[in-house]
């Protein structure tokens, strides 16, 4: 069962406007991600359905930051079907992710009280998902579309709550370009996870990264 509801997800995305977006079939190297994660300020992580037995990692890592990171939202990303939702949602996700936006998942998210951020490309498919309870809906992959996609979209939308991914990078350019065009918060991957230090173990290069990229966000909502 989630230990967080729809409501207090969402709180917890605009609070901390960036949610990393990671896998690795090794339960202990996921452990130590996420771990690094919290303690540079992360409060909502995506662990990504990209593997064999991927599910299995995650209802470990559920369980392990029910004590060691207790304020964590840890959700399930790369999801396509209503079967897969309820599997990870057993397992305790909090929160789920698509690439695509599936109506069949909502359904079953909503009635868990659990946010589903479905990919998608057009304001129809944002309105669409709007229309089924998604409350935030991502524009997934952000660098095809843009900064100016989501300011375009957001003139005669106002109300929505964007979630980009794909393409977002911890610099200050990159970040300011999509919160001035209005995003709600920021999905990121690989640039937050530096390979070469992973591999040794470094994680406290992640817990920086994650620091560093939250310093530039204050900065860009402080001005």
């Amino acid at each position: 069962m989630a230990k967080f509801d729809k409501t207090q997800v969402v709180i917890k995305m605009g609070e901390t406007r960036m949610v990393p977006v990671y896998y690795n079939s090794d339960v202990e190297v996921a452990k130590q991600i996420v771990k690094a994660c919290y303690e540079g300020g992360v409060r909502v992580f995506e662990f990504t359905n990209r593997g064999d037995f991927a599910h299995e990692v995650f209802g470990e890592l559920v369980k392990f930051a029910a004590t060691e990171c207790p304020e964590m939202a840890l959700g399930v990303g790369s999801v396509v079907d209503a079967p897969t939702a309820s599997l990870y949602i057993q397992l305790g996700a909090n929160f789920v992710v698509g690439p695509l936006f599936n109506a069949d998942i909502a359904k079953v998210c909503n009635r868990r009280s659990i946010p589903y951020v479905p990919g998608c490309g057009t304001m129809t498919e944002i309105g669409d998902a709007q229309e089924v309870g998604c409350e935030v809906t991502k524009v997934f992959p952000g660098d095809v579309y843009g900064p100016n996609f989501v300011k375009d979209l957001m003139a005669p939308m106002r109300w929505s709550k964007i979630m980009v991914t794909g393409g977002v990078a911890p610099t200050e350019e990159n970040l300011t370009a999509w919160f001035k065009a209005g995003a709600y918060c920021v999905g990121m991957g690989s640039k937050l996870f530096p390979k070469d230090e992973i591999a040794k173990g470094n994680y406290a290069a992640v817990t920086k990264k994650c620091e560093d990229a939250f310093a530039i966000i204050k900065g860009i909502f402080n001005k």
